[in-house]
């Protein structure tokens, strides 16, 4: 191996030593990181990824117990990406009954769940009296009253776009509603990638990175707490990357600044082409994740996020446990949920499976020779 150019060596080191630091790093440092081939950098920024994750949570890896349920893969947009999605009357297509998914989170009690997490399709048939919102809520109270104490964790940004404008309502009243019907927190999926060229391509019906910004936002300081993701490896750039990231720590430091409700985690979601629609997986060129960007990113982010968002979580649905379990090493604290179905990533094709046991996610995490623990949704130990 050729030597190393004591000018690159000094450049990375040096963003690595003011990340440990507590400083934020720039977005031209970021991609300097990100861009790094040779073995010995990326293996310095692995380690000062996991120094840093150490450093901001501490060695214990958790987990929670929790149940995804997709109601619907009914939907009204055509995403480039999503094998998921059916026509209304198309074959696959379905809709849950109520007592389908109050069985759901029936059972899932039963397991040990705290959480339910739901998310579906823009189905614009799923009306109650005409009203959009009124079966969102019905949906969140079919378990919420009968499991006062479980977490819902529920409807992405563009879920919430879509009900205001079906019913003619402002965002912040969206949430509102749908906190007082019993959403305790939203996951931060919908945003792809948050550049505008991007989304054009992969989701031109979808939100744009505006609107995905401000509704996060909104429900910050309406106080439900949500999350972030970065849907990575496909036709994006390591700049766009880089700024996603750069997008989500301006978001962070905005919320918090206006009190104490922002992002809790960030999950990176590699993105998995074998069953996607053929023009974006034709485009792409591959079917599965490249572990070895997927590990490198998920490194950078934790730099580049730095104390601004700790928890951070590889996707074992994506990556499968193995890699996810790397990941560990690469600067994740967190190994996600235990799902027990996944229906969205695994038509799409992915090869990590629906569901794991806390006693995999257990096993999996003692290789590392580091403890794990339960936790809630958000980030209280059980």
């Amino acid at each position: 191996m050729p030597p190393i150019a004591p000018q690159i060596t000094t450049t990375v080191a040096n963003i690595l030593d003011r990340a440990l630091d507590g400083e934020d790093i720039s977005p031209q440092d970021g991609l300097t990181l990100l861009e790094q081939t040779d073995p010995t950098l990326i293996e310095a920024i692995r380690v000062g990824a996991d120094r840093l994750r150490q450093q901001q949570v501490g060695d214990t890896v958790t987990f929670v117990i929790n149940r995804n349920i997709n109601y619907t893969n009914i939907c009204e947009q055509h995403c480039s990406f999503c094998a998921f999605r059916r026509d209304q009357g198309q074959p696959g297509a379905y809709w849950l009954s109520w007592e389908t998914i109050l069985g759901k989170a029936t059972a899932a009690v039963a397991e040990g769940a705290t959480e339910i997490c739901m998310q579906g399709g823009l189905n614009p048939t799923a009306k109650i009296n005409g009203l959009a919102l009124t079966y969102y809520q019905r949906l969140v109270r079919t378990i919420k009253d009968q499991f006062p104490a479980l977490h819902i964790h529920a409807f992405s940004p563009q879920e919430v776009q879509f009900i205001a404008r079906e019913d003619n309502l402002d965002f912040a009243t969206v949430i509102q509603e749908l906190a007082q019907a019993g959403v305790d927190s939203l996951p931060g999926t919908a945003a792809e990638v948050l550049d505008d060229r991007v989304r054009r391509v992969i989701c031109p019906e979808k939100t744009d990175t505006a609107t995905w910004v401000a509704i996060v936002s909104q429900a910050h300081r309406l106080g439900l707490p949500t999350t972030s993701t970065l849907m990575s490896g496909h036709i994006e750039t390591k700049a766009q990357q880089i700024a996603h990231l750069d997008q989500l720590r301006r978001l962070q430091q905005q919320s918090l600044a206006h009190g104490p409700t922002g992002i809790t985690e960030f999950i990176l979601l590699p993105f998995v082409g074998q069953d996607a629609p053929k023009p974006l997986r034709s485009r792409v060129g591959r079917d599965q994740p490249v572990i070895p960007d997927a590990l490198l990113l998920t490194a950078v982010a934790r730099i580049y996020l730095g104390h601004w968002i700790k928890n951070h979580q590889p996707s074992w649905v994506k990556l499968g446990l193995g890699a996810a379990t790397e990941a560990l090493r690469w600067g994740c604290n967190d190994i996600g949920g235990t799902l027990m179905e996944e229906h969205i990533t695994s038509m799409a094709g992915a090869q990590g499976g629906t569901c794991q046991s806390v006693e995999d996610l257990a096993g999996a995490i003692a290789t590392l020779k580091r403890p794990s623990h339960q936790r809630d949704t958000l980030y209280n130990l059980i």
